[in-house]
């Protein structure tokens, strides 16, 4: 785990059990890490979309006696540094709300730069989607496109990748299937607002004997409790719909970690860019 103000966050909202409204809180607190030891309860609430009772039971839930004493946990373990700007105080720099859109992003990446310091989940995601034959590949709805695009380039170095992009009753027939082939992995990628299908589909792998890893928004995602291996990219949510920059760099950087550990991966990449020049399959 990271030693980032997130990093410590994330470490002291693991292994609780939290209601949607507490998970939100907690992803609010981590995307405002900096801030967050100094934030007062309302100031949280507001940040959060919820009401300040609600951050109050989220401080009992975490063991605290209240959002005071959470609070003061927060700033004895914060690092010093330069005092956080008041709650509310302008940060957008004269920019217009698209700008802002975009910087907020941007500090998603970095934010993600950073996760990726310690690359070991990702590494051990590689070797769990190298190993497995087939691959399943899930996203529905909002993360539908990130599973799509995932899949399209799995398939140049992998030897067979399934892709589920469409709910309904056949999903479980189609994860019944790959088992029977043999399938040892499900890559999953969780977004916003997250389907009771995704979350359903996720424990029937599970109990089929499958290895679930998951890209989602945040550790406090819906589907954290039936994932074997969660990496949090997080989210944009400064325009009318979510914008999802990390969660597809994610999903990049898990299919270079993935090709990796594929001692054919090259060799079919070269033979796949062989038959595009013979068929003229691409106009440069």
């Amino acid at each position: 785990m990271s030693d980032s103000p997130a990093g410590r966050l994330q470490a002291l909202f693991e292994g609780h059990r939290l209601t949607p409204t507490q998970r939100r809180i907690a992803h609010c607190m981590v995307r405002r890490a900096a801030d967050a030891p100094f934030l007062s309860s309302v100031e949280l609430a507001e940040l959060a979309g919820v009401s300040q009772p609600s951050v109050t039971r989220f401080a009992v839930a975490l063991g605290f006696d209240g959002y005071p004493a959470l609070r003061r946990h927060l700033r004895e373990v914060a690092p010093p540094g330069p005092a956080a700007a008041p709650a509310g105080a302008a940060e957008d720099g004269g920019h217009n709300e698209y700008q802002q859109a975009v910087l907020a992003e941007i500090e998603n990446l970095r934010h993600l730069a950073g996760l990726l310091a310690d690359p070991a989940p990702v590494e051990r995601a590689g070797r769990l989607l190298a190993a497995s034959r087939p691959l399943l590949v899930l996203g529905l709805r909002a993360a539908s496109s990130q599973a799509r695009g995932f899949a399209y380039f799995a398939a140049k170095v992998h030897p067979d990748v399934r892709l589920l992009d469409e709910g309904g009753s056949m999903l479980t027939d189609r994860i019944d299937a790959a088992v029977r082939a043999g399938a040892g992995a499900l890559l999953c990628f969780a977004l916003p607002r997250h389907p009771r299908e995704v979350v359903e589909a996720l424990e029937y792998a599970r109990a089929a004997g499958l290895t679930v890893v998951t890209v989602a928004e945040s550790a406090f995602a819906p589907v954290a409790a039936h994932s074997d291996l969660l990496i949090p990219a997080a989210v944009g949510t400064g325009l009318a719909f979510d914008t999802a920059c990390a969660p597809m760099l994610l999903g990049r950087v898990l299919l270079e970690a993935m090709a990796d550990e594929l001692p054919d991966a090259q060799a079919r990449l070269e033979q796949f860019d062989a038959k595009a020049v013979e068929r003229g399959l691409f106009v440069e």
